[in-house]
Formats: C-alpha cells, sequence, structure tokens
C-alpha cells in the first residue's frame, strides 16, 4: 500500500522559492495502474523522484507497506523507498554499455553482491543469471537484441531495456516516467501490453506518467491530473482526461503548397551498421527520394527503422556510405566576399541556387549549413544564460557575414578549412556528440568567441521580434532564463532560436515527443504561423501519428532502411497503425473533446 499524504516540495531558484507540489494527497492500496497526467511542469517527474527517493521533500508523509517517511528521514527514509519501488525516468535511460542483456544480468547480480559488478562467465551464478536475463528480455520483446550493444540501439529498444532493468528489481511498486514517449506505435504497443502483463504477473501498483491520453486510455485503471502542483482531479481515465483536455487550442491550418520545387535530393544513398558479434543493424540501400521547398515534409516508422539515420545524413552530420545528398542553397547576403560567386563553382547551379553536396567535405557546404538548424531529441537551452544571449550566440554564427569572418580568423590561426567546417557543425550536434568531438580534436572551449563576430545585444530585438510574433511569445522572455519560463515557452523559445537567423531549412528529430497534448498544440500551430509567414522548409521525425497528420504536408514511413509509402499524411499514418496492430491508438481526442 502506497499513502501520499499532504506533500509538498518547493525548488529554491535565483527568483525565490517555486512550490512544483501543493499539499498532494492520494492512495494506491492494489495492484493497479494509476496514470499520471498534466502539463509540462505540472511536477510528474517531481512526485515520481520523490517516491523512488532521489528527490527530497518539504512537507507531509508517505507511508509505503506500513513504514512512513518523513522530510526529516534522511538516509533511512531514501532506502526504504529505494527497495521498494524501481524507477524508468524520462530521457535518462541510465545504461551500461556493451551488450544489452549484461545490463540486466548486471542488476540481477545486484541482488547477490550489492553491486552492479559483471560476474565473469566462468563464474557458477553466471549461466543462471544469462537464463534469468534473457527471460526477462524475453519479457519485453527485446530477445533478438540481446548481444546488441546499448549505443546502437534505438531510443525505443533503451526505452524497453530500461523497462527490463526495472523487472529485474523485482520492485514492490513499479514508477514508469513517459515509457512509451520515443517509440513508434507497434513498439507503443508492445510496451503497453507488457506494462498491462505485469500489472498481472507482479500484482504489484504500477504509476505511469504519460502525456499521451491515449496511453492512460488504453492501460489505467484511474487516472490523477495535476494542475499547478495539486490534483485538480481523480478517477475514470475518460472522464479525467476530458477535463484535462477542455483547454486545447483549435488548429490552425497548413500552409497550401500548389508547386512542388525539389530543394533537397537524395540519390542512390546507401548507409550501412553493423556489428562484429550480431553482423547487419541497419542497412539502408538506394534511397532516393526529394524533398519540396516550403513544405512540412515528417518521417515515420517504427523505432530502429532508420528515421534518425536519414535525418543525420539530411543534415551531413554523417557521410553516406555511397550516393549523394544535395540541398539547394541560396545566397542571402548579397555582395559579400565568397568564392560561391565564381563563376567555375556554378556550373550545377540553377536559375535560382546553387546544389551542394552535403554528404562530403566542400569548401561551399560551410555556407549551406548557415541556412539550416536543427533540433536534436536531446535539445536544450542552457540554464545559465538568457534568451537574448543564447540566440546573440546563434546570430554571431549563422549568417553569411559570420562565415566570411571566420574563414579569415581560421587562416589567420592556421585552422584549415576541413577543421573549420568540423567546427561550425559542433553546436547543431547532440551534448553527448560535441564533447567527443571537441575532445578528439582538442577544440578548446572558446573557439566560437575566437573565431565568430560578436553580435551587439541590442541588435537581438531586431532579429527575434518576427519569429516571437509568429510563436506567440512575449518579447520579454528574451531576458530571462529557463528556469523562469513554462515547459510550453521553452519549447517555442528554442524553436525561436533555431529560427531567428530566417534559415531555409528547419531540421526537427522527434524534439517534441514528450510534450502534453495541450502544449503539442500550441507548438504545433506555432510552426504552422512559421511555415506560412516564411516559407521555411521544415523536415520532422516523429512517432505521433496525431502530430503527424495535424502538422504535415507529407509523411514518408521508412521500413527497415527504405521508403515503404510515401504520400498524404492521414493515409501514410493509417497504414503504419494498421500494420503496428497499435490498438491503444482506438481512442479518439477529437471525438472525445466533441462529446
Amino acid at each position: 500500500m502506497l499513502k501520499v499524504s499532504h506533500l509538498v516540495k518547493e525548488y529554491q531558484t535565483a527568483h525565490g522559492k517555486k512550490r512544483v507540489l501543493d499539499d498532494l494527497s492520494f492512495e494506491v492500496s492494489k495492484a493497479e495502474i494509476v496514470g499520471i497526467t498534466g502539463k509540462s511542469g505540472a511536477g510528474k517527474t517531481t512526485l515520481l523522484k520523490i517516491l523512488r527517493g532521489v528527490e527530497s521533500f518539504d512537507k507531509g508523509e508517505i507511508e509505503i507497506n506500513g513504514e512512513k517517511i518523513y522530510p526529516d528521514s534522511g538516509k533511512e527514509g531514501e532506502k526504504i523507498l529505494r527497495q521498494a519501488t524501481a524507477i524508468h525516468l524520462q530521457r535518462n535511460f541510465g545504461l551500461w554499455s556493451g551488450p544489452a542483456i549484461e545490463n540486466i544480468i548486471r542488476r540481477l547480480n545486484f541482488h547477490l553482491v550489492g553491486t552492479e559488478a559483471l560476474p565473469l562467465p566462468e563464474h557458477h551464478t553466471y549461466q543462471e543469471l544469462y537464463d534469468e536475463a534473457l527471460s526477462i528480455l524475453k519479457t519485453v520483446h527485446l530477445e533478438d537484441k540481446a548481444l546488441h550493444s546499448t549505443d546502437q540501439l534505438s531510443g525505443g529498444e533503451k526505452q524497453r531495456l530500461v523497462l527490463a532493468r526495472q523487472i529485474a528489481a523485482r520492485p514492490k511498486f513499479l514508477l514508469l516516467d513517459e515509457p512509451v514517449t520515443m517509440t513508434g506505435p507497434d513498439t507503443k504497443q508492445e510496451i503497453l501490453d507488457v506494462i498491462l502483463e505485469l500489472k498481472e504477473k507482479l500484482e504489484i501498483p504500477i504509476l505511469v506518467v504519460s502525456h499521451l491520453p491515449e496511453v492512460h486510455a488504453y492501460i489505467a485503471d484511474r487516472v490523477l491530473f495535476l494542475e499547478n502542483g495539486k490534483i485538480a482531479m481523480e478517477g475514470d481515465p475518460v472522464t479525467v482526461l476530458k477535463s484535462f483536455l477542455k483547454d486545447m487550442e483549435p488548429k490552425e491550418s497548413l500552409l497550401d503548397v500548389s508547386e512542388r520545387k525539389p530543394c533537397i535530393r537524395a540519390k542512390d544513398v546507401s548507409k550501412r551498421y553493423s556489428l562484429i558479434r550480431v553482423g547487419e543493424v541497419l542497412n539502408i540501400q538506394n534511397l532516393n527520394f526529394d524533398i519540396y521547398e516550403k513544405q512540412i515534409t515528417t518521417f515515420i516508422g517504427s523505432s530502429g527503422a532508420g528515421k534518425t539515420t536519414v535525418m543525420k545524413l539530411l543534415e551531413g552530420m554523417v557521410p553516406p556510405t555511397s550516393g549523394t545528398i544535395e540541398i539547394l542553397y541560396r545566397e542571402h547576403e548579397r555582395g559579400t566576399r565568397s568564392s560561391t560567386n565564381d563563376e567555375k563553382d556554378n556550373k550545377n547551379a540553377d536559375n535560382d541556387g546553387k546544389w551542394i553536396d552535403i554528404g562530403a567535405y566542400n569548401e561551399n557546404r560551410i555556407y549551406l549549413r548557415s541556412v539550416m538548424s536543427i533540433m536534436n531529441q536531446e535539445f536544450s537551452m542552457s540554464v545559465n544564460s538568457t534568451v537574448r544571449d543564447q540566440i546573440r550566440f546563434r546570430l554571431s554564427m549563422k549568417t553569411r557575414y559570420a562565415v566570411d569572418a571566420a574563414k579569415d580568423r581560421a587562416a589567420d590561426f592556421g585552422i584549415p578549412p576541413q577543421v573549420l567546417d568540423i567546427i561550425y557543425r559542433l553546436p547543431d550536434m547532440t551534448t553527448e556528440e560535441k564533447d567527443t568531438v571537441m575532445s578528439e580534436l582538442g577544440i578548446p572551449e572558446d573557439i566560437f568567441s575566437q573565431l565568430f563576430p560578436v553580435v551587439p545585444s541590442a541588435d537581438v530585438d531586431k532579429y527575434a521580434a518576427p519569429i516571437f510574433k509568429a510563436l506567440d511569445l512575449p518579447l520579454e522572455i528574451l531576458d530571462q532564463k529557463p528556469d523562469q519560463i513554462s515547459g510550453g515557452e521553452h519549447v517555442r523559445a528554442f524553436i525561436a532560436l533555431s529560427l531567428v537567423t530566417s534559415p531555409d531549412y528547419l531540421f526537427l528529430d522527434e524534439p517534441f515527443g514528450d510534450l502534453d497534448p495541450v502544449t503539442l498544440r500550441d507548438v504545433t500551430n506555432a510552426l504552422k504561423r512559421i511555415n506560412k509567414e516564411f516559407g521555411t522548409t521544415i523536415v520532422m521525425v516523429s512517432h505521433h501519428m496525431d502530430f503527424v497528420k495535424e502538422a504535415s504536408h507529407r509523411a514518408i514511413w521508412i521500413d527497415k532502411g527504405a521508403i515503404e509509402m510515401d504520400g498524404d499524411p492521414e493515409k501514410v499514418c493509417s497504414e503504419l497503425v494498421k500494420k503496428s496492430n497499435a490498438k491503444y491508438l482506438d481512442f479518439d481526442i477529437e471525438k472525445l473533446m466533441q462529446n
């Protein structure tokens, strides 16, 4: 039995105390699945962290199987909570490197030796641990990935592996924070069915935080709706979800793009990933497609199908094994010095632009990158800088003048053009990729201030104003730090950061997967306005079918590295859902809101 009474949690910020949970009380007394929903920033993840014993609380009490924990219970209280629970934290995979099965063996070995040390294969416990670990992997339908290295698993496969580790912990209460967020419909269905199976097999309470109403409608016995740190409503999933969604804004229309004019061309593109132990992991062969100007195009498909790899190829973040990806580049800042104006470099130019190969180094690729912006799955804004300062940094790099200045300064410093090309890519990489490259090449942290010109703070308003207006953001946010704004404002501010230099191309790799539906509608409408007002070509990856149908002109279904279907988002998404047997999607949000 779990009983939470009058729970209060406050965070100390640079701007005073912020109450995240305010007098929260509820009980879970049997083997049931309790869903927890609410807008981004409502305190859902904080609640789970407190119940896990990794986050303190300020007032109230937690009773778990007869033992009570208070704010001053200290290490003993943490121990009680940690021994009773296992948790899957949102966007925190917490996995060991090496084969997937070893992650389970390590977790099982903790019960024997008190640490997650990996026993040697010849140790007398190893075979028994291996067999149990393989059985647990089968429970989450991941046995075929047992010998795959964790860094080669897709986001959805990592989610299932984390869930398997929680099962191996043998908990009395299971806490799941967005367990299916970054997965395709088929994987979502598998994981949701596994959670339902676990409820019956383990006979323990399971608390599930999810932004997806269809998830709660499918698996939850009851739902808690958190709002402003309080339980605004509790009860039957459909009734509670209807209350939660009542403030959702209506849909805005998509830009009508009548002319299909190619701006990205993928020709006979191949990319193969393989592992010595298990052979081929992903094999993209002879991929051919065009992306059209001013359209919003979304890649969909199962987890691990190759969507993110295709996106990284289009972004030029990984080179193809063979084939070419060319992107149309137009010079926006006329009259500046550039070798791209040379007649000899324009042999393959169209009347209104020039096609540049993004997959291989050439002296023009850095200019192409100046009209591209990228948002990765792990996007985040610096917590220590204002939005204004972060936009200033982007403006200092993402203009033609900035590139020309950097090329001159790099020459003075003796930095080869090929290295400058790598440095210019760094801000568009994930944090992990960026740190790895900088470490390998010995690139200092202050390299950007050395190479790129400083933009006056006052100039930011001029560039930001039209973007902020389209995104429905007040300009006051410019002088705030991320912890001072809401979750929805944070996402839109990052979009503004990506768009402030008026890029021709915006690449989005599932950055909105963990937004609640109310906030997601706001962000979706904002993307449509950007597309309409600035003609930005947007290329996305998404697992969220409703979002794809609402926000896209075109959907491309990738399956095992090949194009399975390409066309109208409604039709393509429906076929993927049908093939995935995604029963959880029978829940219709729009129909719920109409009743």
